[in-house]
């Protein structure tokens, strides 16, 4: 039976088989009834008479039988709740497992294990999280691997089948890529029974362009675990993957593949696409913005630098994808993306933002660098998404590393001085007026402004001086 599902950005924790906890010396347990390979999802504690209501399922319930009164309905309830295994601690209550609770346990096939005295029951759960982290760090690094194999099989000549070859072989399966019609446009890895590919094709029938429709489906045949999931594009592709089990993992990468099958199997682009790379290409070769900008357009666009994304190689193309660009390139950690003026820039999860003022092609370069500025105040402020201020020369340096001059230049003058100081630039060097201004005499004022040139060994008759102090005065 076919279910709808959404294929996960990250694989889950996967089980612990009971064997692998069984086999942890120090803990001492001992298997009494049922069998030992059974998955164990997480631990969990009870004392109740009837633990149902707090079971989840496909956990270890660890009990010391406190409250066990009739074993035969308590192991009933515990089956019925979905209980992976049972483990008895033997004392302080009972001295051994009770036979009644053995024989239960056999009559259901529920696993039951012998808790000895000596080993508390945190350092059975202790050692159940430490193999379940142990496991999951095995799974991200096995769909890290894969997530490279794919990318690597994208980059061959012949793409296509390369990416199904490279997924059939991590997966342990087949990987079929079917058309419209349901026909087999490419397949790879090991021949599937006949009733297996027809489930198959049947699964990814449910899919199809339809709108709002379902983007995965899966579901058994053939005694396989199958899966289906249609490419972007709304052209009606879907690939199908059949596997002998399902791991935590593989949702994930068959997600990357369907990523790079969507854009490998894409008709297509129109022309005017076909002109604007033509024209990147030749701003790339050297010829002068102004000799291109009929074909790219003359703007205005918007330059957006970007750093953060989740680590994978798709991280700048989904990017790109939700600010709605096609132009975008990656360099050394740092996202770069052309946007017309016109289209939104918002902010984005995971990701830091830097956006520059609406720029002609011609002033491309003067965009690049206000993006680029705006992205540092962005990481300095801790802010989201920091767009270019336009207004003057004073824009241009970063807030925070003027302010931070500033202090440091002006650091030998006390208050009064400074105040002087920015009072007497303000006024054009006017002694007069910057004496009824603050209110003293105006010999005060020269007295005071000598003072300063001394304490920070500046000339203030050169107007490059007054400047740097008036700018610094400003950013304090």
């Amino acid at each position: 039976m076919a279910t709808a599902a959404e294929p996960a950005s990250t694989p889950p924790a996967p089980p612990v088989p009971l064997a692998a906890l069984l086999g942890r010396r120090d803990l001492g347990l001992r298997l009494l009834a049922g069998p030992e390979d059974v998955p164990l999802h997480w631990v969990h504690t009870s004392e109740m008479a009837d633990p149902y209501p707090y079971l989840l399922g496909g956990e270890l319930l660890m009990t010391a039988g406190v409250q066990l009164t009739d074993p035969s309905h308590y192991v009933e309830r515990v089956v019925e709740a979905g209980a992976a295994a049972l483990a008895f601690g033997v004392t302080p209550v009972y001295d051994t497992v009770p036979p009644e609770l053995v024989a239960a346990c056999e009559r259901h096939g529920l696993p039951l294990v012998e808790v000895p005295p000596r080993t508390p029951f945190t350092a059975v759960a202790r050692a159940l999280w430490r193999l379940m982290a142990e496991a999951r760090l095995h799974e991200l690094r096995r769909v890290t691997e894969a997530q490279q194999s794919l990318a690597a099989a994208a980059a061959r000549p012949a793409p296509v089948p390369a990416v199904l070859g490279a997924l059939a072989s991590r997966l342990g399966g087949r990987a079929v890529l079917f058309g419209t019609d349901g026909t087999e446009s490419a397949a790879a890895g090991r021949e599937i029974p006949a009733e297996a590919a027809r489930a198959l094709r049947d699964l990814a029938g449910v899919l199809g362009p339809r709108p709002g429709g379902p983007a995965s489906a899966s579901g058994d045949g053939g005694g396989l675990r199958l899966a289906a999931y249609a490419l972007g594009g709304g052209d009606g592709l879907t690939l199908g993957v059949a596997t002998e089990r399902r791991g935590p993992g593989d949702h994930t990468i068959a997600g990357v593949a369907v990523v790079l099958l969507s854009l490998l199997t894409a008709p297509h682009r129109g022309a005017d696409a076909t002109v604007r790379d033509g024209a990147l290409v030749r701003l790339l070769l050297g010829e002068p913005p102004a000799e291109v900008a009929g074909a790219l357009g003359p703007g205005p666009w918007t330059v957006v630098h970007a750093r953060g994304g989740d680590g994978t190689p798709f991280a700048a193309a989904s990017l790109a994808a939700a600010l709605g660009t096609p132009l975008v390139a990656h360099d050394e950690g740092t996202v770069r993306l052309l946007l017309p003026s016109s289209a939104p820039v918002a902010a984005q999860q995971g990701w830091t933002l830097g956006a520059s003022a609406p720029v002609a092609v011609s002033e491309l370069a003067a965009g690049d660098a206000q993006a680029a500025r705006a992205l540092r105040r962005a990481e300095a402020s801790r802010a989201a998404l920091v767009r270019h201020r336009a207004h003057g020369f004073a824009s241009l340096v970063d807030r925070d590393e003027a302010a931070a001059y500033a202090r440091t230049l002006l650091a030998p003058l006390t208050g009064p001085l400074a105040e002087t100081l920015r009072v007497w630039l303000s006024l054009h060097g006017s002694w007069d007026r910057t004496a009824v201004a603050l209110d003293i005499h105006r010999n005060t004022v020269r007295q005071r402004i000598a003072r300063c040139a001394a304490l920070l060994d500046r000339d203030l008759d050169d107007p490059d001086v007054r400047m740097e102090l008036w700018f610094a005065l400003r950013a304090q």
